[in-house]
């Protein structure tokens, strides 16, 4: 199915070129999943084969499932509607109370958000094949649990659990910057690459990791944490309750920290993204303690981008998040400052690019997730291996 939707449309002989599995395996399987109305004959032909045969494409059926992916924010939830092809169907935001909530008010919450977005796409609930979630924090994806967030009052939640009380389609949980990752594997500046990075940069630092096309979570499905790696022994005070992470001092959160220095009475009274706009206001006017704030945040973060290149060695790094509207966290100095800290090689470092998505972007990938779920749950009944999805 992977091998699917790379293209539009692709040809079985295409197909087993991709997959090393032989043409009788790839009709013999490309058979039963149309029988089972996963994937379709695609109108016309491309030319004839070697021997002649014309050679038909096949496709993905598009309205053999529905999905909803959703993203919780701390004041939103956005979500967006894909049929089995990843067309997208609908968008919609949904807004929520801020700061930490009930697991039980903030599963009523998506509940909510998710028949809106029905709504928008003119759909019945009933119709849809899968729902998946996406939270920022420490979240076991595979096993549906929320280790901690920062959605929640308590520790330890069993997110899949709570919502599948809502629902009765298949629900999927993920930690949120691992829907940055999907996203760009399938819409984005990942679609044409084997092995890549994400960064996503907004009141928290996250890291998605994707190795041979496949998303990786680490053998504790924890992995992946960059915000988390230690820059300084009994450093600042980070969010997760430890000290001396990196997002300590490149979140927003930790640049606010230092925003009362430098914002007045007035520009103290907004929100955190209105206090962030106002301390980048001051440094673009030349606020020489507002500007030293964003370099130095910028510095740190050259250091953590520096420490990703030389553990992973991508060929490409993709930043994104609600932060990349601030160039002193991209500019020339960090990545001069991550060049000076990687490994010296004659080859060129990894193409490090900005892709400033919105929410939506999240959501898309939150629904790639609960693609591939029911994929894997579609090809299962039907006695096919794990593998036939990848």
């Amino acid at each position: 199915m992977a091998a699917m939707r790379s293209a539009p449309e692709i040809a079985r002989v295409d197909i087993s070129r991709q997959t090393g599995l032989s043409p009788a395996t790839v009709t013999a399987v490309t058979s039963e999943l149309i029988l089972a109305g996963l994937i379709e004959d695609a109108p016309g032909v491309t030319g004839p084969t070697r021997r002649g045969r014309p050679r038909v494409n096949l496709r993905i059926r598009g309205c053999a499932h529905r999905v909803i992916g959703a993203k919780l924010a701390d004041r939103t939830i956005t979500t967006a509607v894909l049929d089995f092809a990843g067309k997208t169907l609908a968008e919609a935001e949904y807004p929520i109370p801020g700061g930490g909530m009930s697991p039980d008010r903030v599963a009523t919450y998506v509940a909510k958000a998710v028949q809106d977005a029905c709504g928008k796409a003119e759909m019945r609930l009933e119709e849809i094949s899968g729902i998946c979630l996406g939270v920022a924090g420490f979240v076991d994806g595979p096993r549906g649990l929320v280790h901690w967030s920062r959605a929640f009052d308590r520790r330890d939640v069993r997110l899949t659990e709570l919502l599948s009380r809502h629902f009765a389609c298949p629900v999927f949980v993920e930690n949120d910057a691992n829907l940055i990752a999907m996203a760009e594997l399938w819409f984005g500046m990942g679609r044409e690459k084997r092995d890549f990075v994400t960064v996503t940069l907004e009141n928290g630092l996250g890291m998605g990791i994707v190795i041979d096309r496949k998303l990786y979570r680490g053998s504790r499905r924890r992995g992946a944490e960059l915000g988390h790696t230690k820059v300084a022994l009994d450093g600042a005070l980070c969010s997760c309750g430890q000290r001396g992470c990196l997002e300590a001092y490149v979140a927003e959160y930790a640049l606010l920290r230092e925003a009362n220095l430098v914002l007045d009475a007035g520009q103290r009274l907004g929100d955190a993204g209105a206090r962030m706009d106002a301390l980048y206001a001051e440094a673009r006017g030349g606020n020489a303690r507002a500007l030293e704030i964003f370099r130095r945040a910028g510095r740190m973060f050259g250091l953590g981008l520096a420490n990703v290149v030389n553990i992973f060695d991508p060929s490409l790094i993709v930043l994104s998040g609600t932060a990349m509207r601030y160039e002193y966290l991209y500019d020339e100095a960090v990545m001069a400052e991550m060049r000076a800290n990687i490994i010296k090689v004659d080859d060129a470092p990894p193409d490090v690019r900005v892709h400033e998505w919105g929410d939506v972007l999240w959501a898309k990938g939150a629904a790639a997730l609960a693609l591939e779920g029911i994929t894997e749950l579609a090809l299962a009944s039907l006695g096919q291996p794990r593998s036939a999805a990848e």
